[in-house]
């Protein structure tokens, strides 16, 4: 027997292993969220339906996805736990330090301003196409 053989076989089912091993593991993961939901937590079904936990009765678990609309799923269609959104609050805050930040700084001096190119907004005030070449030879022939 060829050892060369036996050693693509090992190596064959070390990565079966390996990767049976890590959906294993995601598995478990999401058996060990799916056990562990709780009343008030918004939530994720595999088809995309957000709501938050009403009742968890077994297997079945209620979902309000708007006040006063509730359904019932398996808790085995709970695909992920969403996040809170964040409070407005929290970025009128945020924002109120980036302004004041911003004033500190200076954006040069007016001679740099006085040397910024001008854009137009539209094509109005360009010039005129110049013909290309291909156009040129259209026009000889």
């Amino acid at each position: 027997m060829d050892f060369s053989f036996i050693i693509i076989l090992a190596l064959a089912f070390g990565a079966m292993w390996l990767m049976t091993n890590r959906t294993r593991k995601q598995q478990r993961q999401a058996a060990d969220f799916r056990a562990n939901l709780e009343v008030g937590q918004e939530v994720m079904t595999g088809s995309g339906l957000f709501g938050t936990v009403v009742d968890i009765d077994d297997d079945i678990i209620t979902l309000e996805s708007t006040p006063g609309n509730e359904s019932r799923w398996l808790r085995a269609a709970i695909a992920k736990l969403v996040e809170p959104p964040v409070d407005e609050d929290d970025d009128e805050e945020y924002d109120e330090d980036e302004d004041e930040a911003d004033d500190d700084e200076s954006y040069g001096s007016e001679e740099d301003s006085q040397d910024a190119i001008d854009v137009p907004d539209d094509l109005s005030s360009m010039p005129p196409a110049r013909p290309s070449s291909d156009d040129d030879d259209t026009e000889k022939k």
